[in-house]
């Protein structure tokens, strides 16, 4: 029988997954960063701190995938709690540097328990996640080169 809604099951659905999974592992994070006193969205820019730092802002927003307007109250927040200072670049005034306190680099060994739990969590095999890792990459490349096709 030919099903012409086929489509439009949410079986077929390649977002559907992706969207649950995602909601699954946010939860499952969250109490590992609620002992930090951290949000996931602010985890994540911690992570980019503790690889990238000093950085911009337009760098983070670039490596996260987010826009300013969803970035800047996430860098005041931080701010706030001591973990990252916030200045004009001298370069260029037009830039937000920034980088991270002592405070910011403490919570980086607090912050070592985080992946190796959720690895726990999940028990995927390590080739069954650096395939997961391959596929959701490939997803991020192609929507990062069309927004730089975009941006010319």
């Amino acid at each position: 029988m030919n099903d012409k809604y086929a489509s439009l099951r949410l079986k077929n659905q390649l977002c559907f997954p992706i969207y649950a999974v995602s909601n699954i592992i946010t939860r499952r994070y969250k109490p590992l960063l609620d002992k930090l006193d951290l949000t996931y969205t602010q985890y994540i820019v911690m992570m980019v701190m503790w690889e990238e730092a000093p950085v911009n802002e337009k760098i983070l927003c670039e490596a996260l995938c987010l826009k300013t307007n969803t970035v800047t109250p996430l860098l005041k927040k931080l701010e706030q709690k001591g973990y990252i200072t916030r200045r004009k670049d001298n370069d260029d005034e037009r830039r937000l540097l920034i980088a991270l306190t002592d405070s910011g680099l403490e919570l980086r060994e607090k912050a070592l328990c985080v992946p190796e739990a959720i690895a726990r969590e999940f028990r995927l095999t390590q080739e069954e996640a650096e395939g997961l890792y391959i596929v959701l990459y490939k997803i991020l490349d192609e929507e990062r080169k069309k927004e730089n096709e975009n941006s010319l």
